[in-house]
């Protein structure tokens, strides 16, 4: 249990790093329009979106070899996705943004996202009100981290012949308002299909194990934001809210996996193979109100508020996947080594216990 909350602890302090430096990064892409702002946010958090995916699909299975009724092992597991190099910039003039919102130098197109470089800031884009009128200007953010981890904490128990089931879940964590939280559950299922196309004699005729596995999780990530009007602006009229008091972006992810998964034991060794397909939908949305700069002049600028300005609703992954790794067993131990292949490649490790 010591190691459980040790990691448990590493896990929360890995996402901490995370949030300390994109609280910042993320608040500064609300600076226009909702429309605009839901462009930024998601060519900019798209790096993040797609690792946590990776992530949550990680670490299911080091074994196509079921637990007999009953029997059951404790993981405690991270993965850590590799962001590509094509995700580590966009272009803001090849998203789609609107006549209001244009780069100040057309030769400076070329903006970090959340994996980008994390020195300087990104192009200077200039905003124009509805007529022409340029009334101010933002810099796109830095980078943050190019890898991008994620825990898993699960439990595996043997249910019937030749198949088991899993349960995952990461516990809500706080840590902080300045931080935010992160929770996940997910439910996996695994068969030994090799008894059902050889019979009982399966083991001792074949030389390994052949399975069929899918999984299911949901994770949640709270991280706050702090928007505030742009110096020296005022509210465009007396309707516009002045409270900014609650603003964060709630994420939600849902990801599915399906593999075929070979493996053969040898001795405390067993080494194994699997390739499936796999899906993350991410439903991501800013909550609260923010102030946007919109009209008046360059020297007296005024400001709209919006609630809950961005939402993105789209699958960052969906593809085929491929895992290939290791589970060494010491007794009651286990550890547990893969290396995946999917739209980023991850690895994942881990320690466990069970009989």
């Amino acid at each position: 249990m010591n190691k459980f909350y040790a990691t448990l602890i590493a896990s929360s302090l890995l996402f901490s790093v995370i949030d300390a430096h994109a609280q910042d990064s993320f608040s500064g892409l609300i600076k226009s329009s909702p429309a605009d702002a839901t462009k930024l946010l998601n060519a900019y958090g798209m790096p993040l979106f797609k690792g946590l995916g990776v992530g949550e699909n990680s670490g299911w299975n080091n074994t196509a070899k079921t637990k007999k009724l009953l029997r059951f092992d404790v993981r405690v597991t991270a993965s850590g996705s590799f962001v590509s190099s094509s995700d580590k910039s966009f272009d803001v003039t090849k998203i789609g943004l609107s006549n209001h919102i244009r780069p100040d130098n057309s030769s400076q197109t070329i903006a970090p996202t959340f994996a980008g470089k994390k020195n300087g800031n990104g192009p200077l884009l200039d905003i124009y009100d509805d007529n022409n009128r340029k009334v101010g200007s933002f810099n796109t953010p830095s980078g943050v981290l190019s890898f991008i981890p994620a825990p898993q904490i699960q439990a595996t128990v043997g249910i019937i012949d030749n198949t088991d089931i899993t349960l995952r879940a990461i516990p809500f964590v706080n840590v902080g308002n300045n931080v935010g939280s992160v929770s996940m559950i997910g439910f996996g299922i695994k068969h030994d299909i090799m008894q059902d196309i050889v019979g009982k004699t399966a083991d001792e005729l074949i030389p390994f194990d052949l399975a069929v596995a899918i999984g299911y999780s949901h994770l949640n990530l709270n991280k706050p934001l702090t928007v505030n009007p742009d110096a020296g602006t005022q509210p465009a009229n007396s309707q516009q809210s002045t409270d900014f008091s609650n603003q964060h972006i709630a994420g939600h992810f849902n990801s599915f996996i399906g593999q075929v998964i070979i493996s053969k034991k040898l001795l405390s060794f067993t080494p194994f193979l699997a390739v499936g397909y796999n899906t993350t939908h991410a439903n991501v949305t800013t909550v609260g109100n923010y102030p946007v700069t919109s009209g008046g002049t360059f020297i007296t600028p005024t400001y709209t508020t919006f609630t809950n300005p961005v939402t993105i609703s789209e699958n960052v992954i969906s593809g085929a996947r491929a895992d290939i790794g290791f589970q060494l067993e010491f007794g009651f131990f286990r550890f547990y080594a893969s290396y995946s292949q999917a739209q980023y490649k991850s690895v994942n490790g881990g320690i466990g216990f069970g009989i």
